[in-house]
């Protein structure tokens, strides 16, 4: 684990939404850079906002918790799962409703767009072997009958009044840190520096439109339930000529009938009769390559695991697969019919009466054994 988010904001693992806000909002006051004398105020302020960002994301808390970061694959290539972290002074703004401009609230530069996310759904098949799926999401659009000045055709933008064309304006702010005189956004204008007299009828005067989209997205084999994947640059677009935002495609695995996922090894169990059992027998097993057989000894004892090497889902940040497991279990039949009873009879009286037996190891550790758990 690369940092410990839970440490940064000084709660515990368990802490409640309401808990982690809380122990957010005294660390950013005290350590905001416009306030605090520490030398290392403004690093420690970045890092308790980037705490926050993940664990008050549902989301990006359950992925942090299960993997220790959310960006568990960060070294595949262009996929990214989860990561990617906003500027601090943003989500200050956000959580003190920026305090009148306080917190760099007020900046007028270039705004990087908002992300957005989507949900695949993918059968168990396809979250271990990988594929290719389309896509449908919505997102926000710059208009293009206006180009995204939010302007009518054949109009113009005009400079704002207020603040000159600088979107900016100079307020005086008592605030829970005391007074402080701000560089804040112009009200006006919204720190545009403009003002839309005629607005565009397509996106009423914002710039921007809804639209849907498809896109055809490369699934990585060994994907698992709950991943997002980040789509660089698919989101909403910059506002003032910042770059776009990002898409998440967030994972969903069906359940399968039979196949079950332990980490990145495929269980399955398989039901033998008692011949086959006692006998022994070849036996057929499904894999995700495909039928394949094993060879059941005789004797062989319900709870026991086959194990077949690199038949189960691929490893997700590194070469290589994991195993296909099969739990056999013995049948024991309900009905039988006259001959089989009498069959049954004449080997009960050649195998004896029950015994007692000194359990060693329960059937339930037997197979925690050999699954590795």
């Amino acid at each position: 684990m690369a940092k410990d988010y839970y440490a940064v904001l000084e709660v515990t693992r368990n802490a409640t939404p309401e808990e982690i806000k809380r122990a957010y909002r005294q660390l950013a006051r005290k350590y905001h850079p416009d306030v605090s004398r520490e030398s290392e105020a403004e690093e420690r302020f970045k890092e308790i906002n980037e705490a926050y960002e993940v664990l008050a994301d549902p989301e990006k808390r359950a992925m942090y918790d299960r993997f220790g970061t959310v960006s568990p694959n960060s070294g595949m290539g262009g996929f990214d799962f989860g990561g990617g972290f906003r500027d601090p002074f943003d989500i200050f703004a956000e959580v003190f409703g920026n305090l009148g401009g306080f917190g760099r609230g007020g900046r007028t530069g270039a705004r990087r767009g908002n992300d957005i996310r989507t949900r695949v759904e993918l059968t168990f098949e396809e979250a271990a072997q990988g594929i290719d799926k389309e896509i449908e999401f919505q997102r926000m659009e710059t208009c293009t009958a206006c180009t995204g000045t939010g302007a009518a055709p054949g109009t113009s933008p005009t400079t704002c009044s207020d603040c000159g064309g600088s979107g900016q304006v100079r307020r005086v702010q008592n605030t829970l840190l005391g007074s402080f005189v701000n560089i804040v956004v112009c009200p006006t204008c919204e720190g545009r520096g403009n003002v839309v007299t005629t607005p565009c009828e397509e996106c009423r005067g914002s710039g921007n439109i809804y639209a849907r989209r498809k896109k055809m997205v490369r699934i990585p084999p060994g994907v698992d339930d709950g991943i997002s994947i980040r789509l660089a640059g698919e989101g909403e677009p910059g506002e003032r000529g910042g770059p776009p935002g990002n898409l998440y495609v967030q994972i969903h695995v069906k359940p399968h009938p039979y196949f079950k996922r332990r980490g990145d090894d495929v269980v399955v169990e398989l039901q033998i009769n008692v011949a086959q059992a006692a006998l022994g027998s070849t036996i057929t097993v499904p894999t995700l390559d495909g039928e394949r057989q094993i060879t059941v000894p005789a004797g062989t004892q319900a709870g026991t695991v086959f194990r077949l090497r690199s038949l189960g889902v691929p490893h997700l940040r590194s070469n290589g697969r994991g195993d296909h497991l099969v739990v056999v279990q013995v049948a024991v039949p309900t009905h039988l019919s006259a001959d089989q009873r009498t069959l049954f009879q004449q080997l009960s009286e050649t195998l004896g009466s029950e015994t007692l037996v000194e359990e060693k190891q329960s059937f339930v550790d037997r197979v925690k054994d050999a699954l590795g758990l």
